[in-house]
C-alpha cells in the first residue's frame, strides 16, 4: 500500500490576496509563492468568513463556521471540545502531527491535537517593554509574546513581541522538522506572523520597496465615508484620520519588504522537501488567514467586509494537484479540513461541517460554494454570490451592493440604484434565510431600506 502523502500547511498573518507576483501584482516580488502557483493550483476568490486571527484560526482548525464551533458571538471564545480538530484527525490516522509558530486560540498546541511543537511563539510576559515599529510609532501588537514550550517555559532572552528575524526563527523550526525524515507520514503546520503589524522590515528587503514610488492600492481614500464598526478599533487607530498617503505608502512597502522576507524563508521550507527527497510525496497547502486593508476604503486593518480582506491567498501543490491552474470557485479556509482528509484518503470526522472541493481540484466541478458570506462581531454581515456582493451593516440598518465583475475594487455602490433592487432584494432574502439557518444572534434584526 503507498504511503499516504505528508501535509505542509503553511499559514501567514494578515496577507492580503493581491500580493503575489505571478497572481497579477508586479510591485511584490515572492519567487517562491510563484513556484507553489506555477507547480500547482491557486484558487483566487478564497473566504476566510471572520477576518479576525483568533475566529479565522479557530474555523480552519474545527472545520466549522464560528456559529457551530463555540467562538462566536466573541471572538475569544474557546472552540467546542466535543469538536474534532483537523491535528487529532491526522493523529488519529496516525500521522506525525507537528506545530510551528503562533499559537493564538485557547488551548496549547498538545490539547489540540499536535504531538510536538517547535518555535512556538504565543502571548505569556506580564508588563512587557514599550516598543516602536521601523518608523518609530508605539507598538500595540504582540505586546508580551514571547517563544516558549508546550508547557510554558518562556524564553524572553530569545526577543520579546515581534522582530525582523523571526520569520527565519520559525523556518528554522519547520526545516529541522522536515529534516527528521520520518518512517510516518507527518502533518506540519507552521504558522508566520508576518506580515501583521508591527512592521520589522529588514533594510536589505525594504530597500526593494522605495515608498515614494509605492503606489497606493487603486481604491485608496483618506476616510471610510461612514463608521463600518470598527473606527476605533485597534487596527484601525494605528494611523490618524484622515489617512496620509505618506505614512500608507511607507508602511505598504514596508508590508511588502516583509512577505518578501517571509517567501524567502518558505522556500528554505520547500527547499528542505527538494533536498530530503519528500516533495513528491508532500501536499504543501499555503494560505493566510485573512486580508488587510491597508489603505483600501480609508481603513488600515482587516475587520471589514471588503475584498482585500475576506479574501485570501490559496495555493495548494502535490500529490492529485493539477499544476498552473487558477481556479475561481468559492472556498472557505475552514474547507482545508476535509479537503486534505479527502486527499489523504483519511475519514472526515462527523463533527465538520465544511465540505471537501477535491471535485474543484479533479476537474469535476467548477463551483464550490454558489454564495459565501461573512461575519465581523455584531456590525457586519455579508454574502457573496460569483458576481454580487452584499453588505449588512445590522447597527446602522444600512446596505452596500457591488458588482464585483464590472467593479473588482468595490468603489461603486449600487445598494440604491433602482435598477438594481430586485438582485438586492433577493440576496437581503438570501442573507437572512442563512442567518436564521446558523442561528445567528443577529437574525431577527429588521432589515430595512438603506
Amino acid at each position: 500500500m503507498p504511503r499516504k502523502p505528508n501535509v505542509l500547511f503553511i499559514l501567514s498573518d494578515d496577507q492580503r490576496p493581491d500580493t503575489i507576483r505571478v497572481l497579477g501584482n508586479a510591485r511584490i516580488h515572492t519567487p517562491h509563492l510563484d513556484r507553489l502557483v506555477r507547480e500547482g493550483t491557486a484558487f483566487t476568490r478564497a473566504v476566510c468568513p471572520n477576518p479576525l486571527c483568533v475566529p479565522s484560526r479557530a474555523e480552519i482548525l474545527s472545520g466549522c463556521s464560528g456559529f457551530r464551533n463555540g467562538v462566536l458571538p466573541g471572538y475569544g471564545n474557546a472552540i467546542d471540545p466535543k469538536l474534532t480538530l483537523w491535528p487529532e484527525a491526522m493523529r488519529q490516522a496516525g500521522y506525525l502531527t507537528w506545530h510551528v509558530g503562533k499559537w493564538h486560540v485557547a488551548g496549547r498546541p498538545r490539547t489540540r491535537g499536535y504531538g510536538e511543537s517547535q518555535g512556538l511563539f504565543a502571548s505569556g510576559t506580564p508588563n512587557p517593554p514599550a516598543q516602536a515599529d521601523f518608523l518609530g510609532r508605539p507598538v500595540t501588537g504582540y505586546r508580551g509574546w514571547v517563544f516558549q514550550t508546550d508547557d510554558r517555559k518562556l524564553f524572553p532572552e530569545q526577543g520579546v513581541g515581534l522582530n525582523g528575524q523571526i520569520s527565519e526563527r520559525f523556518a528554522d523550526a519547520a526545516v529541522s522538522f522536515i529534516e527528521r525524515k520520518p518512517d510516518r507520514p507527518f502533518f506540519l503546520h507552521v504558522n508566520f506572523t508576518a506580515p501583521h503589524d508591527p512592521l520589522f522590515p529588514l533594510p536589505e528587503y525594504l530597500k526593494r520597496y522605495p515608498a515614494e514610488r509605492m503606489p497606493l492600492p487603486p481604491n485608496y481614500r483618506p476616510e471610510h465615508p461612514f463608521d463600518h464598526g470598527n473606527r476605533a478599533g485597534r487596527d484601525e487607530v494605528l494611523w490618524d484620520y484622515p489617512r496620509k498617503e505618506t505614512e500608507v505608502r511607507a508602511d505598504l512597502a514596508a508590508y511588502y519588504a516583509v512577505i518578501t522576507h517571509m517567501d524567502a524563508q518558505i522556500g528554505r521550507i520547500l527547499d528542505s522537501l527538494d533536498r530530503t527527497g519528500q516533495a513528491k510525496n508532500t501536499l504543501v497547502i499555503f494560505a493566510s488567514d485573512h486580508g488587510l486593508a491597508i489603505g483600501s476604503h480609508g481603513l488600515r486593518g482587516k475587520q471589514n467586509m471588503y475584498e482585500h480582506t475576506v479574501g485570501v491567498p490559496l495555493l495548494m501543490r502535490g500529490p492529485g494537484i493539477p499544476r498552473g491552474k487558477r481556479k475561481q470557485a468559492q472556498v472557505y479556509l475552514r474547507d482545508l479540513y476535509p479537503t486534505t482528509c479527502e486527499a489523504a484518503g483519511i475519514p472526515i470526522p462527523s463533527s465538520v461541517e465544511a465540505r471537501s472541493f477535491m471535485p474543484v481540484l479533479r476537474g469535476q466541478v467548477d463551483r464550490h460554494h454558489a454564495r459565501t458570506f461573512g461575519y465581523f462581531m455584531d456590525v457586519q454581515r455579508m454574502v457573496r454570490t460569483d458576481r454580487w456582493k452584499l453588505i449588512h451593516y445590522p447597527k446602522l440598518n444600512r446596505y452596500q451592493f457591488f458588482d464585483l465583475r464590472k467593479d473588482p475594487q468595490e468603489q461603486r455602490d449600487l445598494a440604491s440604484e433602482p435598477d438594481r433592487q430586485p438582485v438586492v432584494d433577493e440576496l437581503k432574502t438570501v442573507l437572512r434565510s442563512w442567518q436564521k439557518e446558523v442561528r445567528d444572534p443577529l437574525s431577527t434584526t429588521p432589515a430595512g431600506p438603506r
